[in-house]
């Protein structure tokens, strides 16, 4: 027998609806969330009423629609890194299946970074597991990226050294930051310990750069080919972007342009 619409079928109409504001960029006016489901407009006016009255969505001063307060509230009362985690994780391990190297998602707390996931390098002479290592951000690549787009306080003090690469004043990072806002993901070579390399590059959500996913290595392999990594790096990270609710950029590649073939 066929569903009703005060059956499962309704169901799946209002879930259809859901989806739709919830992973728009802007509010979703009521003709376009009628257009896309393909719904009647009556039938659309009647879930929407329905939603609302149970703070699923909401309309914002234009009359469109956006995702209601009790996404909100989930966001406030639980803390929202092991869900991005849990969408980043396909991303992170086809960084590690071509690259081979250990893979992190690293995201702003206070005034640090903090591992939230992490693949594991298929090389025996791997970096180890930074899920629970407190690294300085100045040192950290991940820490750079998220400096350079302001979810890190900037340091008011000189930075620590680690070793004879380290980056220690302000003014020297300033400049580092620079280049990761320009090329679009920082580099860490020898920086935290002598033979230990990183590259990372932002992760936007729909409010702008929200996290960073990373690979760090030997420094044996991963310096000469950090600009490859990077270039990586920013196509997959372009890829959870868009994931997370920000539409990936088109980009045009030139005959000049390097590919990502052969990392590995």
């Amino acid at each position: 027998m066929a569903s009703t619409p005060g059956g499962t079928q309704a169901v799946d109409r209002a879930a259809a609806l859901i989806d739709l504001v919830v992973r728009a960029d802007e509010p979703v006016s009521f003709t376009e969330l009628s257009d896309v489901s393909g719904l009647a407009r009556s039938t659309t006016s009647r879930l929407l009423a329905a939603l609302e009255r149970t703070d699923l969505v909401e309309r914002d001063e234009t009359g469109g629609y956006v995702a209601g307060p009790l996404f909100a509230l989930h966001a406030a009362v639980h803390d929202p890194w092991p869900q991005v985690a849990r969408i980043a994780r396909p991303v992170l391990e086809a960084v590690g299946e071509r690259t081979g190297e250990t893979v992190h998602l690293g995201v702003p707390r206070g005034t640090g970074v903090v591992h939230v996931g992490q693949v594991e390098s298929t090389y025996l002479l791997a970096a180890r597991d930074w899920n629970q290592v407190d690294v300085p951000s100045h040192c950290s690549s991940l820490g750079k990226v998220l400096y350079a787009f302001g979810l890190l306080p900037m340091p008011e003090r000189r930075l620590e050294r680690r070793t004879d690469r380290t980056i220690t004043t302000l003014e020297a990072l300033r400049e580092e930051l620079d280049l990761v806002r320009r090329q679009r993901y920082a580099v860490s070579i020898d920086e935290l310990e002598t033979g230990l390399s990183a590259i990372a590059a932002p992760v936007e959500g729909r409010d702008g750069v929200m996290c960073a996913i990373g690979v760090s290595g030997p420094t044996a392999r991963l310096q000469s080919r950090a600009d490859q990594l990077g270039r990586l790096l920013i196509q997959q990270a372009d890829h959870l972007s868009a994931l997370l609710g920000r539409p990936a950029p088109r980009r045009t590649r030139t005959s000049n342009s390097p590919t990502e073939e052969g990392v590995a």
